[in-house]
């Protein structure tokens, strides 16, 4: 405490200034004082697995328990005759390293390899590693549909691309696994960690298992998922599913039962015929870094008039990567369908004339389906119709400690469910809830999706309708006064600069790497 006293040689103005500089800085030291929310904490003690709060830690590369592997190439391809001079077509080149090189990083030196066809990459292991975004570049004069014609419609009807909505230049494919250990025998709720199956002879601990429920003809694993406020879903059917992997960690033979170590995301009941399937056998440890993906500038013709200017495609995979990437003048980017893939440092940018009405230069930037995927370290230097995408009853993805423009969350219907937008920039904030998909296939939003530290230059509001009210919105900018019903809809608007933790997914992963170590 200051203690002023009457012998004091300072003068009037200047004590005055110097209690107005101590009032200051006791003000700015509270305004830094950092705030929690009441689903979490400050070190998620008031978190519980039964929370409407999902578990997000398991999103990622090896569930975020191992960093991403440093890949040592054992090749070239201009071991293969690759030029890279920016004008010889290095394709066969690129697909003679592929097929010869099975299960070894390849190097891609810098330079600039025109790339006129697909580059399948089908084997674990396979990687491509450039020596930089800025210096590896790939590029791609002509356009997917061009290549190998895929015309399809929309779900209105009209003509177009397939490639407007799906494949890449450089396809990972693998597939999903159909081996089926057995079946799920008890119902069980949301949060457990155990299943009485029918027969334990084919599990083991420490295997990883997928559970799988199907929808009924009366949807009602799609009104659960919509915590029974689907809106219109006449043209769902029983397309809503979910997909849940774990690992065994204990087989109880008498009881037939088995432990795992994760909370059930969902409730399991039998009327959604539950079954555990193997995840043993598909395509798994691939990575593609330091790379560039070059398209041309030509203008974008606006929604559905997409070619396949695409950069990538993965599906059916497992434990794979991209790492380092920049996508320039891209109809979409990176379309993502497996489970536990890390997408890190993705770069966007674009000189095409943009489309007027959406003020956007393509369609799709990064699709995230399939369940427990991770996008970090991301930059929208350009506006996509739809910046980052969740569909198809994606689940447990994360995106975290990204910015754009003007970015989107588009949630393009089918049940997408507990997927993480965390420590994130949109740039103006215009358009954060902005999302596609046909009509009837029920709101664009299901339960438990959580927004939590989200920035913007305009305050933002609970989008009406858009979802159920068993949603997240933790930290971000808005006029609106706070709602927290433990039951109901949850709207949080806690200072996003004060708000601790910043990025929800990676507090989750430390409390739990720290409670098994």
């Amino acid at each position: 405490m200051f203690r002023f006293h009457s012998s004091t040689s300072w003068n009037a103005p200047l004590m005055g200034w110097a209690i107005l500089w101590c009032f200051s800085v006791v003000v700015s030291a509270s305004a830094a004082d950092p705030m929690h929310s009441e689903l979490w904490g400050s070190h998620g003690e008031k978190w519980s697995a039964d929370s409407r709060l999902p578990d997000f830690s398991y999103a990622g590369y090896q569930r975020g328990e191992k960093p991403l592997p440093t890949l040592m190439p054992s090749c070239s391809v201009k071991d293969f005759g690759a030029i890279g001079d920016g004008s010889t077509d290095d394709t066969r080149a690129f697909q003679q390293a592929i097929e010869q090189s099975a299960g070894k990083t390849i190097l891609v030196p810098q330079g600039v390899y025109v790339i006129t066809d697909f580059l399948n990459i089908g084997t674990t292991g396979t990687s491509l590693k450039g020596e930089g975004s800025g210096q590896s570049i790939l590029k791609f004069p002509k356009p997917l549909n061009e290549i190998k014609p895929n015309w399809g419609a929309t779900t209105s009807g009209q003509r177009t691309s397939n490639y407007s909505w799906s494949g890449g230049f450089i396809t990972i494919r693998g597939s999903t696994s159909n081996q089926l250990l057995t079946e799920v025998a008890a119902d069980a709720k949301r949060s457990e960690q155990s299943l009485r199956v029918v027969d334990v002879a084919n599990l083991r601990v420490g295997d990883d298992i997928r559970l799988q429920l199907s929808d009924t003809k009366q949807q009602s694993l799609a009104r659960y998922l919509y915590a029974n406020d689907p809106g219109p879903m006449e043209n769902l059917g029983s397309r809503a599913s979910v997909s849940f992997t774990t690992r065994i960690t204990k087989v109880d033979v008498d009881r037939q039962r088995i432990e795992f170590d994760r909370p059930l995301r969902t409730d399991v009941l039998s009327e959604w015929k539950p079954q555990i399937f193997s995840v043993s056998g598909g395509v798994e440890e691939v990575g593609v870094e330091g790379l560039g993906f070059q398209f041309p500038d030509l203008p974008y013709g606006g929604h559905f008039t997409e070619l396949g200017y695409n950069a990538m495609a993965m599906s059916g995979v497992r434990n794979c990567w991209a790492r380092d990437l920049r996508i320039y003048n891209a109809d979409s980017g990176l379309f993502i369908s497996g489970s536990n893939i890390t997408l890190s440092g993705i770069e966007f940018d674009s000189d095409r004339p943009i489309e007027r009405s959406r003020k956007a230069t393509g369609h799709h930037g990064i699709t995230l389906g399939g369940q427990d995927n991770l996008l970090i370290g991301f930059d929208f230097r350009t506006r996509f119709m739809h910046d980052i995408t969740v569909s198809h009853s994606s689940a447990g993805n994360v995106a975290a400690d990204g910015k754009g423009l003007d970015l989107c969350f588009d949630h393009h219907r089918y049940a997408p469910h507990a997927n993480l937008f965390t420590n994130i920039d949109l740039g103006e904030g215009s358009r954060m809830f902005q999302s596609g998909g046909g009509e009837a296939l029920g709101r664009h939003s299901a339960s438990w999706e959580t927004f939590w530290g989200i920035r913007a230059r305009q305050p933002q509001s609970w989008p009406k309708g858009w979802g159920p009210d068993m949603m997240n919105f933790v930290g971000l900018p808005t006029r609106e006064a706070a709602v927290t019903e433990p039951s109901g809809r949850w709207f949080e608007p806690i200072d996003v600069d004060r708000l601790q933790p910043a990025n929800l997914y990676q507090a989750q992963l430390a409390k739990r790497l720290k409670m098994t170590q």
